[in-house]
């Protein structure tokens, strides 16, 4: 590893095995192990995974949000976070992450919006580049709703089970604060500020139940037959809108119902990792309580590794 300057940070193998085994990610990309006998693998080594870096983007909006609320600010309703992963980030790898000042604005709907610009870099290149955005309304996917499934039911739906004429595949989590300080800790991100038994505070990151889609799209993956060292798929952009007011109110052993769905074939449209032009498979995500209410929502994208490596020979 070479010498890292005061504005750099570096994710050494136990922050990627701390924050993988906090959401149970078991992607080989991330496998000090596994890396290698993924098929034309380029990156040379494990890659931190994208989640953990939005988890330190969500920490680092947030402390720079106090610095940064006036009086006029209301309260969020919903924060969104839209992320494209430009490239990737390995081990023992310095990177600067920027957070640019905040933004605020009227919508022509009567709402408003209060914005942050995340940008994170490495020395050869751009690695994740989004936006962070408070609102009064879900920006993500804002007319998506669950199959209809009464919310009684939930607890009594199989976990890993196929659900909604087979749209969507239903993995059952539950809220640890354990788990949910790892992540925190492993993301480089400061865990007292979320977590503190003596000053009663428990704060669940809105990364921590949204990183679990992960391993529910794994989970489905590999339930499908798909190889992964054979036919490797990563990230290529990430959107969802986390309702605030549920979030805060998350505790230990609250469940989570996560649903994905089938992947829809789209055209990239994104450049960085996705290029324009490779095609992409599109999984829209909820994330559901006990009663039915809707945690998160959003869509992510993913491209083969092969379609990727073709782009750039």
């Amino acid at each position: 590893m070479g010498q890292v300057s005061a504005d750099e940070q570096v994710y050494q193998q136990i922050h990627l095995d701390v924050a993988r085994n906090a959401t149970d990610d078991f992607n080989p990309f991330h496998d000090a192990d596994k890396w290698h006998r993924i098929h034309q693998n380029p990156f040379g080594g494990p890659i931190v995974l994208g989640f953990q870096m939005e988890c330190l983007a969500e920490y680092r909006v947030t402390r720079h949000r106090v610095m940064d609320t006036t009086d006029d600010d209301p309260p969020a309703a919903f924060r969104n976070y839209q992320f494209t992963f430009a490239g990737v980030l390995r081990t023992d790898e310095p990177f600067r992450m920027e957070i640019k000042p905040t933004k605020r604005a009227s919508t022509p709907d009567g709402g408003w919006m209060r914005s942050n610009r995340v940008v994170v870099r490495k020395a050869d290149g751009l690695v994740l580049i989004g936006q962070i955005r408070d609102s009064d309304r879900p920006l993500a996917l804002p007319d998506v709703t669950p199959p209809e499934v009464p919310p009684v039911a939930l607890p009594e739906i199989p976990d890993r089970s196929v659900i909604g004429d087979g749209h969507w595949f239903h993995k059952r989590k539950f809220m640890t604060n354990s788990n949910a300080k790892n992540l925190l800790s492993g993301s480089l991100a400061r865990q007292a500020d979320y977590f503190d038994e003596l000053e009663d505070r428990v704060n669940y990151p809105d990364m921590f139940p949204t990183a679990m889609i992960s391993c529910a799209l794994l989970e489905r993956t590999h339930a499908a037959g798909h190889d992964f060292y054979a036919n490797p798929m990563v990230y290529t952009t990430h959107h969802f809108s986390v309702d605030q007011r549920l979030a805060r109110r998350l505790r230990s052993a609250d469940a989570l119902h996560i649903l994905v769905s089938d992947g829809e074939a789209v055209s990239g449209d994104s450049g960085g990792l996705g290029h324009t032009g490779i095609e992409q498979q599109r999984h829209s995500c909820l994330g559901l309580l006990e009663d039915g209410g809707i945690l998160f929502r959003g869509e992510v994208m993913l491209a083969p590794l092969v379609a990727i490596l073709g782009k750039n020979a």
